[in-house]
């Protein structure tokens, strides 16, 4: 009886986590569902053609992916707080790859700012104590890809009416970010990792990391949505000069004071870039609202006089 009662607890304590297992799988896989339903709810739904995603959204897939693995890779070269120094680069190659596609037009001044940029980035490189030529290499080429793919956005759908917030494009380009992604992994990266034995697979790190990216887009979507793409890129700003000090703090890069002279210029051209468009986005919402306001006005004296021409008719036919 008491060796038969052992096993009936057994038997019921097997049947019991079995069904807690499930009932964690019922509930995540519900709470993912509903969770994504709720994101999907929140963003505008865009019509999307088989055509129009491979004429469009495969070509910036392709940009992200050679966008993200580059800059991945130049990491394993360069420190933190060099990367981040190199990034300020980023509105040269836009306007820059604007330009030479005719989506921007080019202006001396703005040209002077991009060179003023370069020159504080290339006195932080001079200044840089783990100078690596490839991963420089690697940097650089991440900003080429990252600037055309924000340029060909606006070719291929800003100017087809098509909009992609963070959730939409997370949505719609990363399908096919991964397929190529996995071409060079396959490739490149996995023969390494499989001659490396010490390497395991860890769930809770990339897990981790995977959440941590995915909040990321819902936080850029949140914040663009409340404010605008402006406010984001100069809260990029002063979310490097944080990476900057951490690095330097807490990961124990080395920060030489020519990497915070050439830094800081070039932290300045960015910023009088910022504001320029901060102030031409202000004169082009005044010129908006002034020539809405001037149409109110044109249609309310259409009217006033479809008005007094409508009572003189009565009249005359009185």
């Amino acid at each position: 009886m008491g060796k038969g009662g052992n096993l009936s607890e057994g038997v019921v304590k097997k049947i019991l986590l079995s069904y807690t297992y499930v009932a964690i799988w019922i509930f995540l896989s519900f709470t993912v569902i509903v969770y994504n339903k709720y994101i999907l709810d929140l963003v505008e739904p865009v019509t999307m053609t088989m055509d129009l995603y491979c004429k469009s959204v495969v070509p910036i897939g392709l940009l992200y992916a050679f966008s993200l693995w580059l800059s991945n890779s130049a990491y394993i070269y360069l420190s933190v707080s060099f990367i981040q120094m190199l990034k300020a680069l980023m509105p040269v190659a836009v306007y820059s790859i604007g330009v030479m596609f005719k989506k921007d037009t080019f202006k001396s001044d703005t040209m002077g700012n991009m060179v003023s940029i370069s020159i504080g980035v290339a006195i932080a490189a001079y200044g840089e104590a783990k100078f690596d030529t490839w991963g420089v290499m690697l940097q650089l080429g991440a900003v080429a890809f990252e600037a055309t793919r924000l340029v060909m956005i606006q070719i291929l759908l800003t100017s087809k009416g098509i909009t992609f917030n963070p959730i939409t494009s997370l949505f719609y380009v990363a399908p096919c970010c991964l397929v190529f992604l996995f071409i060079p992994w396959i490739f490149v990266e996995y023969p390494l990792l499989k001659d490396t034995s010490s390497f395991h697979f860890d769930w809770v790190i990339f897990g981790t990391n995977s959440f941590c990216a995915f909040a990321l887009n819902l936080a850029v979507f949140l914040l663009v949505g409340k404010t605008s793409a402006l406010t984001m890129n100069v809260a990029g700003v002063v979310k490097d000069w944080l990476l900057i000090a951490f690095s330097w703090s807490v990961i124990k890069d080395t920060v030489t004071p020519v990497n915070l002279v050439g830094y800081g210029l070039a932290f300045l051209g960015v910023a009088y870039y910022n504001h320029a468009k901060l102030q031409a986005l202000k004169a082009n919402e005044a010129q908006k609202k002034a020539s809405q306001d001037a149409d109110e006005e044109a249609g309310r004296l259409l009217e006033e006089r479809e008005g007094e021409n409508g009572a003189k008719k009565n009249e005359s036919q009185g």
